[in-house]
């Protein structure tokens, strides 16, 4: 790992160094929080949990062969070597805040409150198509997540794509500093994590706390066709690259955009076929992801390989190989069946777009949907829309748990006009149990609600399920 010595380690976090003098110049090879995942010649870093405190395996991690670990407290008697820090976790982004400068990548950053990592996916797959390419992977895009991936980032990579994620005034603050992003994406200002930051405002606050930590001569990358980033007209010294596609609902036009979208065909599950505009060149793509918002995660990853230096054909090459992951829009087929998971997260927009995708499949089109965390005080009012969304939008079955997903229920059964099962159960089991008894080969299923519901465990059922027939 490029200047991570012990030296520079201690001098970056401000630690006092405990320990032989001669390893001072000496290199870490990786670093890690978890004990069990520590290399020879590696750095561990203790963190305290509400299950554990990672002081209590320092011991055990030195006889494993790590070249030195940070602490909180004077490792008395401890053989090895070891950084005293006032805190593990500033210290963890203050290092990986040095390792990415030390590095010199160039860093794109993606935030926003609905698609980052959908987003995400789409940019590491356009810009594949030219460079050696590190990205984040799962939900590591938090304080803790973030300085992880950076540290996964190596000498042959040659631009890194870090997803941010914040749900708190000043997170973006702390997160940004550590990424410094030659090019930001600000994929939406949405519904999500009202509970802090209070409203669409707080959230366009709180988001573009990035803009103070930008490279130089930094990239801004925004959808044209949010109104809340359509309001910014500078930000960090430059004026931003926005993405429109819905022209009548627009900031900014077709005609007057640089990057946009016509001649959209919606193929169903199959994806979409549309054709691209960008800086006067045109040409037709396919994205094999369904749903028209992927519209908008593929005119995000245009603009950044254009910032990067990419042509159009590489681009569209790169959207056309963009793979889905697990939780996120992950199509799973089997004995007949396919289960959409997308059980990661959810929000109320989201919930919406994946409604969307749902409707376009053949069969019997069912949805099994938890609650959506942190919303704040309309929490009840946002999941009852979502239900009524779901009744007017074309689903055949509705299956809901959770306290506040009864009244996506109750959204739903006032809503439909139509022959609509709505099915509201106490616990998650008995949904299970109902779900598993009902469906039929030829059924497109939609498994999704905020990560705290634990969703995984109905898409595991539906696997084992399918194994067995």
């Amino acid at each position: 790992m490029k200047n991570m010595t012990l030296r520079n380690i201690a001098g970056c976090c401000g630690g006092t160094y405990f320990g032989d003098e001669a390893s001072l110049d000496a290199a870490v090879t990786s670093v890690a929080i978890d004990s069990r995942k520590v290399c020879p010649g590696g750095l561990f870093i203790p963190l305290r949990g509400e299950r554990a405190d990672g002081h209590d395996f320092i011991p055990a991690v030195m006889k494993c062969g790590a070249l030195a670990c940070l602490s909180e407290q004077e490792l008395n008697g401890q053989e090895g070597r070891y950084i005293l820090v006032d805190s593990t976790r500033k210290a963890l982004r203050d290092i990986a805040a040095f390792y990415r400068r030390a590095l010199g990548i160039k860093v794109v950053g993606i935030t926003g409150s609905v698609g980052k990592t959908s987003t995400k996916e789409m940019i590491a797959s356009v810009l594949k198509e030219k460079f050696h390419v590190h990205k984040t992977e799962g939900n590591f895009n938090n304080e803790i997540g973030l300085p992880l991936t950076v540290f996964g980032i190596s000498e042959e990579h040659e631009i890194a794509v870090l997803e941010m994620g914040i749900s708190d005034f000043g997170e973006m603050h702390r997160l940004a500093e550590i990424a410094v992003p030659d090019i930001c994406v600000i994929t939406n200002i949405g519904l999500c994590h009202l509970e802090n930051l209070g409203s669409r405002d707080g959230i366009l606050k709180a988001k573009t706390e990035a803009f103070s930590h930008l490279n130089e001569k930094a990239v801004i990358v925004l959808n044209g066709d949010d109104d809340k980033l359509g309001t910014i007209r500078q930000a960090g010294g430059t004026e931003p690259l926005f993405y429109p596609y819905k022209e009548p609902f627009g900031t900014y036009g077709a005609e007057s955009a640089a990057v946009y979208a016509d001649g959209v065909k919606l193929l169903g599950m199959q994806g979409v076929r549309m054709t691209l505009h960008l800086f006067g060149s045109s040409e037709e793509v396919f994205i094999p992801l369904p749903g028209g918002h992927n519209i908008y995660n593929a005119l995000a990853a245009a603009c950044v390989g254009a910032a990067c230096g990419m042509g159009i054909h590489e681009i569209c090459r790169g959207i056309s190989s963009v793979r889905t992951i697990g939780g996120r829009s992950n199509f799973i087929r089997g004995g007949g069946i396919t289960v959409i998971d997308d059980c990661y997260n959810a929000n109320p927009v989201s919930m919406r777009a994946s409604v969307d995708v749902l409707c376009g499949a053949q069969g019997r089109k069912i949805a099994v949907l938890g609650d959506m965390g942190e919303l704040g005080e309309n929490e009840r009012k946002l999941h009852e829309e979502v239900g009524r969304y779901a009744a007017q939008n074309g689903i055949d079955l509705l299956y809901c748990t959770g306290e506040l997903s009864r009244e996506m229920a109750r959204g739903a059964l006032e809503a439909k006009d139509r022959q609509m099962g709505v099915f509201y159960f106490p616990d998650k089991q008995r949904l299970l149990d109902a779900v598993l008894g009902e469906v039929q080969s030829g059924d497109t299923v939609l498994v999704k609600a905020s990560h705290f519901m634990e969703f995984s465990e109905i898409v595991k059922a539906f696997q084992e399920r399918n194994t067995e027939l």
